[in-house]
């Protein structure tokens, strides 16, 4: 200290201290529940007020704002709102697993919305709380002075009920943070009882009894691993389900959830589903429902047909909180300490405390009954001796010369002798001895009891060990919460049919897949069936058959390729026009798919054949394609003004042939064009007359070259007729080409057994035979496969080969 009283401190010393203290202090005085009944301050001060205001279970309720300004005024000196909101939490079902206030009025719901104003909701004390406060007047726990030093209040209560595994808790402290789940009670009871059997038992065993958390909401915890942990080292991390059910047995499908995860707010849960179908990131949802009422939880989601349901609920688990992941770490107050606690050492500190709340109270009962046993020895002396005494007493003067009296006469004390002197006549008959008698001799059997409880730890844990079970069996009930296996995350192709799909593309880039059972055969040159509704200037541009389960590499007109799996495609109607490619695929500006093919496997010895709508050619491995991103890669690179317009897959020893739009077709064998690395330039493939291009690439395989024309006009040929020429040569005349028939729109390899479905650019589709169109010589302009409304034009068709057509009679 200097001379002028000032005493230096340093700063940074002074800092740390006064944050530690301040930090104890949130620690030990708001946050974090004691280990011995799971309480923290303003709960246990608002259930010893409610107590001491005797709002018990069996008076009537009390406003709430009565009890608020008790528990403020006398224990509690914070905010009315922070303990009017303890107050609602321990009335709320969906929050404690055993509620500790009995709440009448609107105390909040699961939905979040508030409990109305203290003034006008009302609460007393359940029967699991006043377990709490059992035997709290005899001495069993310390009490310590309140805020202002004018009242005394609990420094713990005598909990009965072990409530922190029971209830759980929650709480954010300085520097740590508890979040303690709630468990079933009779397990509980169950497995402390086996503690107290069995010292060493092992955490397995407790697991027998005690699988997991039993969450007040219900759900099904997903393993058991992360509890194991937590019950092993005080932490660990549970994966908790919502309950749903698959119902398809209306017109369509439905998702019905009555069961959410624990803290989970069920109208943000719908209203994130809700958000999610807007933005079109889950497909499949038509309408959610809430039907919750007061007999349970029922949320409905409506399903679109042709939708797998099981799907939609894995996306629903995977990214909204109907799975939820609860975070446990069992810290607790220990000895003013904050610890970590394993299962095992939860139950000791709760046997612990136990242990010292029977001894303090069976002291206390043992002295209650020995100074009432005492008494009755006294007035069983004057009962004895009741002539003597009366005379004694009316020879006194006055009560201190007669209470002398007895004590010189009768060697009683003087306790004995006020107790003589207060007893009133009508205890002289003879029924009233004998209740003195009887009653003595019950003190006795009493005391006896007593005694041996408080003779070894042992007899108290037995009788710990009795009120247990007694707690079990008027409390317990049936476990909430299931115990599920651990699974991972479901993979969609676990659950969807590997089915093939009859998948399209329009000019605009609109793409959609549908079942191929959609279509009915008919015979050559009918006028088909509207397959897709489309816009004036959008037409159909592509055509394929592919498997669920199917890669599909998108390339684009600037010879990139992207990945997307056949499933992950919207499923639409028949007239519908799809989804946009933009929303599915990561393009650049105005990039556009031009080629789709379908692809199970990667392998280095399978190809990918490129052609360019300027004629030039390209080979690559295609396993050069395995490792997919989103943003996609490059495939091929173009020369200026190019496209890419087709691509094939080969195995590497196939012949193909080059067919143009002016009807010119080259045959030639792949080995011709050796394999390059990806975005390499490529070959020509094939000349071009001034202004033909080339259309598309077919390989020489089954039983004949199918070519269409843009009037709905086509023909089968052998592929004899085509010679092989070599590469880069202008080729040989395939089909006609003039303005009844128009330009070529395609060709392909056909076999006799396949099918084929031809689209129009106004949508309209028709499947026919292959062996209904006929097989004709080169220079000729074919026979009508479709007929067109004016205006319109064929844009593309696909093959359905026999093996396809099989699977679709087998199932």
């Amino acid at each position: 200290m200097t001379s002028d009283g000032v005493i230096p401190v340093n700063i940074e010393e002074e800092m740390k201290s006064c944050y530690i203290d301040y930090a104890m202090s949130v620690i030990i005085g708001r946050a974090i529940p004691d280990a011995r009944d799971g309480l923290k301050p303003v709960h246990r001060r608002t259930l010893y007020a409610m107590r001491e205001l005797g709002n018990t279970s069996d008076k009537p309720y009390k406003k709430s704002a009565r009890i608020v300004g008790d528990v403020m005024g006398k224990y509690h000196p914070h905010g009315d709102s922070a303990i009017y909101d303890t107050l609602v939490k321990m009335a709320q079902p969906f929050s404690y697993r055993y509620t500790l206030v009995d709440g009448q009025g609107n105390f909040g719901s699961i939905d979040g919305d508030s409990a109305a104003a203290m003034r006008y909701t009302e609460a007393r004390l359940t029967k699991v709380s006043e377990e709490l406060l059992a035997d709290i007047d005899k001495e069993t726990v310390d009490f310590v002075p309140n805020f202002d030093e004018s009242l005394q209040e609990p420094d713990v209560l005598p909990a009965r009920v072990p409530n922190l595994l029971v209830n759980g808790s929650s709480g954010i402290a300085v520097g740590m943070a508890t979040n303690m789940p709630p468990h079933n009670l009779r397990e509980v009871c169950e497995a402390t009882c086996r503690i107290i059997d069995e010292p060493g038992i092992s955490t397995e065993e407790l697991m027998r009894i005690m699988p997991g958390p039993d969450f007040p909401t219900g759900g099904i915890i997903m393993g058991t691993e992360g509890v194991r942990d937590a019950y092993l080292t005080g932490r660990g991390r549970c994966v908790v389900r919502g309950i749903a059910e698959i119902e398809e047995e209306g017109r369509t499908p439905q998702i019905i959830i009555t069961e959410i995860p624990f803290q989970v707010n069920k109208a943000r849960l719908i209203e994130h589903i809700a958000n999610l179908v807007r933005d079109k990131r889950v497909e499949g949802i038509s309408d959610i429902r809430d039907e919750s009422d007061r007999d349970g939880m029922r949320i409905v989601i409506d399903l679109k047909k042709g939708v797998a349901p099981q799907v939609v609920l894995n996306y629903l688990y995977k990214h909204t909180a109907l799975e939820s992941t609860f975070g446990i770490i069992n810290l607790a107050i220990v000895d003013r300490q904050p610890h970590t606690l394993n299962l095992k050492e939860l139950i000791h500190e709760f046997l612990k405390h136990r242990v010292e709340v029977v001894r303090r109270r069976s002291e206390f009962d043992l002295r209650k009954t020995e100074e009432r046993m005492h008494i009755l020895r006294g007035l069983l002396v004057a009962l004895d001796n009741i002539d003597a005494v009366v005379a004694t007493i009316r020879a006194s003067r006055t009560t201190d010369e007669a209470q002398t009296a007895l004590v010189t006469k009768f060697a009683l004390d003087e306790v004995q002798a006020d107790a003589i002197l207060k007893m009133q006549l009508r205890r002289l008959a003879a029924l009233e001895q004998q209740k003195i008698l009887d009653e003595r001799d019950a003190l006795a059997k009493e005391i006896e009891r007593l005694t041996g409880i408080l003779a070894s730890e042992a007899s108290i844990l037995a009788e710990i060990r009795k009120e247990l079970v007694d707690i079990s069996a008027r409390y317990g009930d049936e476990r909430r919460t299931r115990i599920g296996y651990a699974t991972e995350a479901l993979d969609k192709e676990d659950l969807i049919e590997d089915k093939p799909m009859l998948v399209s593309l329009t000019s605009s880039n609109y793409i959609k897949r549908i079942d191929l059972d959609t279509y009915r055969n008919q015979r050559r040159g009918g006028r088909g069936v509207i397959g897709m509704a489309t816009k004036d200037d959008d037409g159909v541009e592509n055509v394929f058959v592919a498997n669920m389960h199917d890669y599909l590499l998108c390339f684009t007109d600037k010879g990139r390729v992207y990945w997307l799996k056949v499933y992950d495609l919207p499923e639409g109607q028949r007239t519908s026009k799809g989804k946009a490619v933009v929303n599915l695929l990561n393009l650049d500006g105005d990039e556009r798919v031009t080629t789709v093919i379908p692809v199970r496997e990667f392998s280095s010895d399978h190809y990918l054949f490129f052609a360019t709508r300027g004629g030039t050619v390209a080979k690559m491995a295609l396993d050069e394609f395995s490792r997919p991103r989103q943003t996609g890669i490059n495939a091929i690179n173009l020369r200026d003004g190019d496209e890419l317009v087709d691509v094939k897959a080969t195995d590497g020893e196939k012949e193909l042939i080059l067919t143009t739009r002016f009807g010119q077709s080259l045959r030639f064998h792949e080995e011709a064009v050796r394999a390059v690395r990806r975005n390499a330039m490529g070959v020509r493939g094939i000349k071009l007359r001034h202004g033909d291009t080339l259309q598309a690439i077919s390989l020489v395989e089954n039983d004949h070259l199918l070519t269409i024309t843009e009037q709905g006009f086509g023909k089968r040929t052998e592929f004899d007729e085509f010679r092989g020429h070599g590469r880069g040569t202008m080729g040989v005349r395939n089909i006609v080409v003039d303005a009844r028939g128009g330009g070529v729109v395609g060709s392909r390899a056909v076999s006799d057994d396949d099918e084929i479905i031809v689209m129009s650019a106004s949508g309209i589709v028709i499947r026919t035979k292959v062996e209904e169109i006929s097989i004709q010589k080169r220079n000729t302009r074919g026979v009508r496969i479709m007929k067109l409304d004016d205006g319109d034009r064929v844009i593309g068709f696909t093959i359905l080969d026999s093996d396809e057509e099989d699977v679709e009679e087998e199932e």
